[in-house]
């Protein structure tokens, strides 16, 4: 991932010295789990887990004559050892520490991760609790519908959200894995206690069956989350660009002073966080395809899978870590101006009540649905055709020989919509 988009915590967990330190973690789990069960002398296992040291450069410069990552490895950490060396990496294949690894870098990410949801998620409900009666349009198709409130908005944020947790939390498990079955999957060098043992010691999730590689259904589902999670962002980033909009402006992306919006003109105020986090959403989805295709693997493995990896575990980690700390911020300093919502209300000339008079008129005054639709929609057309207030259309027409003054008001009472926000808001959990 660009450095630009790249948080420090989570770009040190994808370097080479933190892979290389997860390699040697696996490699020590080994030998502890080999000396549990008496094949290693205890003694043995004690020197590796005390000495066993590795430089990034020295791995670097011996792959360069082994070309094999892993065998270049196994000999960096031998030249720190003496005679017990013999037995690192014993009886295991490549694989069984590369992937037990990886996973265990995840479970390392996943904890970056959880926290980002965690705080976005308590973000979000501060917002709608503290807008929760703040009327706005509500609009469908981008067009004025109905009265709703700001507050309710962000509920379906947090609702969702929730969703994208319990997601997150299911897949993390899938991924947060390790194997160590051997060549094959079938644990002929290496018995299945030792899988459990080193799985146990690194807090990692053992899968009930594996060839030489772990699942990669299970990268697949991973990585579709966290582009789910990233669409979610985009979904909330393209509201708060529409809200934005210069014609509607009810909410803006906080401008710093000294801040520049346009290098030509000097008034544009741009929702450029928005923006880029759609931006970035595209990408992450874009991953989904390579970790699909991941799937599909000749045999009990290949590594067509391996090369791929190497970019789209980092970069989707990397980047949603990145898009939910930066929407984060951007909707902890959002800019809410309910003057002008409550005033966009008034564009229509009314038009937005027509549904409740039309009730009325089929509930109170005991008109058929098609008559009364007719008669309401002939006044909707004439208010927005000639920008005339459809209130005042109303009340100069036939309607009042079915409805009261009183019927009148109270179906231009936006008030009446807003009437069950408290039991949503209970229903979602932030009551």
């Amino acid at each position: 991932m660009l450095e630009r988009y790249t948080r420090p915590e989570m770009g040190k967990i994808w370097s080479d010295e933190n892979k290389y330190a997860a390699w040697l973690k696996v490699e020590i789990a080994a030998t502890n789990a080999w000396s549990e069960i008496g094949e290693v002398p205890r003694e043995d296992a004690a020197k590796i887990a005390q000495n066993a040291r590795f430089t990034a450069e020295r791995v670097a410069e011996l792959e360069q004559v082994t070309h094999h990552d892993v065998v270049a490895f196994t000999r960096t950490v031998s030249e720190s050892l003496g005679p017990e060396k013999k037995w690192v990496h014993f009886g295991l294949t490549s694989t069984d520490v590369v992937d037990t690894a990886q996973g265990y870098i995840l479970k390392q990410a996943d904890e970056i991760i959880r926290q980002d949801l965690q705080e976005l998620k308590k973000t979000i409900a501060e917002k709608a609790r503290k807008y929760k009666n703040t009327v706005e349009m509500g609009r469908t198709h981008g067009v004025q519908a109905e009265p709703t409130t700001f507050g309710l908005k962000l509920a379906r944020w947090y609702a969702e959200i929730n969703r994208d947790i319990d997601r997150f939390e299911h897949a993390a498990k899938g991924v947060e894995s390790g194997k160590i079955s051997g060549a094959v999957g079938t644990f002929a060098n290496v018995p299945p206690e030792i899988e459990t043992s080193v799985l146990q010691q690194l807090g990692l999730t053992q899968q009930p069956i594996t060839s030489q590689i772990l699942p990669r259904d299970l990268h697949a589902e991973y990585i579709a989350t966290l582009a789910l999670i990233a669409t979610s962002i985009e979904n909330w980033a393209t509201e708060i660009r529409s809200l934005q909009r210069s014609e509607i402006h009810e909410v803006e992306e906080h401008f710093r002073a000294g801040q520049k919006g346009s290098s030509a003109m000097p008034h544009k105020r741009n929702p450029i966080g928005s923006e880029n986090l759609c931006g970035m959403a595209r990408v992450l989805r874009g991953h989904i395809v390579t970790a699909y295709e991941d799937v599909t693997l000749w045999h009990e493995r290949d590594i067509s899978h391996s090369s791929a990896e190497r970019i789209i575990l980092p970069d989707t980690t990397i980047g949603i870590d990145y898009m939910l700390n930066r929407f984060n911020r951007i909707l902890t300093n959002l800019d809410v101006f309910p003057e002008t919502m409550l005033k966009n209300m008034d564009k229509t000339y009314g038009l937005i009540y027509s549904q409740r008079l039309l009730l009325k008129l089929i509930d109170e005054a005991g008109l058929s649905r098609e008559d009364a639709y007719d008669m309401v929609q002939q006044l909707t057309t004439k208010s927005w055709n000639e920008g005339i207030s459809f209130r005042k259309l109303v009340e100069n027409s036939k309607i009042m020989n079915y409805l009261s003054e009183d019927d009148v008001a109270d179906a231009f009472d936006y008030h009446y919509h807003l009437r069950h926000v408290d039991d949503i808001f209970k229903k979602v959990g932030l009551e």
